[in-house]
Parts: C-alpha cells; sequence; structure tokens
C-alpha cells in the first residue's frame, strides 16, 4: 500500500484558493492529474477557463460556483464537471473553509497513459 498524504501546512497559493497537487503521482499511472483545494472563509478563486476536462468533488462546507453567468449552490457530496473553455469559479461567502478535489484531464494526457500502460503491460 502506498499512501499519499496531504500536508495542510504545505499548501500553496494560487488561483485564489489554497491548494496541494497530489496527482501526477509517478507511481500512479493515470490519465488525469488532481489537487486537494481549500477556499478560505469569505474568499473566492480567480475566475478562468482552460483547456482541459476538469470535476470538482465538494468535500466540507459550503460554497457558490459561478460559471458562464450562472450561479448554484455547492456543498459536500455534490460534484460538477467543466467541459474544456467553459469559465468558472468557486465562491466561499460562508464562515468556514471551502474544500474540493479538482481533478482534470485531456487528450494528452489520455496518449500518454495509453502508452505508458501499453509499456508496462
Amino acid at each position: 500500500m502506498d499512501i499519499r498524504q496531504l500536508d495542510r501546512t504545505a499548501l500553496r497559493h494560487e488561483n485564489g484558493l489554497d491548494a496541494q497537487r497530489l496527482l501526477p503521482w509517478d507511481e500512479l499511472n493515470a490519465p488525469f492529474q488532481g489537487s486537494w483545494c481549500v477556499i478560505r472563509s469569505g474568499t473566492e478563486t480567480t475566475a478562468h477557463a482552460h483547456h482541459e476536462y476538469e470535476i470538482f468533488i465538494a468535500l466540507s462546507g459550503e460554497a457558490v460556483l459561478e460559471s458562464e453567468g450562472e450561479q448554484a449552490p455547492f456543498v459536500a457530496g455534490d460534484v460538477v464537471r467543466f467541459p474544456p473553455h467553459t469559465e468558472h469559479r468557486v465562491i466561499n461567502k460562508g464562515d468556514t473553509d471551502f474544500e474540493l478535489y479538482s481533478v482534470w484531464w485531456d487528450c494528452d494526457m489520455a496518449t500518454t497513459f495509453l502508452r505508458r500502460h501499453e509499456t508496462e503491460a
């Protein structure tokens, strides 16, 4: 068993949130990348869009998702997907931190995964 641990003291501030990238992981042959994210109370992430597909998995707290001019509540247990080039941000108006896990992928990551998988099989 190989566990990659979250280090809350080493979260890096970027895009308006604090995060630790837990994937890629050399020992894990995966076609995606991922990051633990904390949006502090009373803050919001930077609105952005990118070429990757992305999902957010809400882990704790309550926030508001904003995407393409729409807003919706986002709470622990919810999952949202963003197609490529879809602007999005997370707004935490609450009194506690909001935590989510972000997973993203694109065709290049999938191709790299398939090549690695062929050599490992």
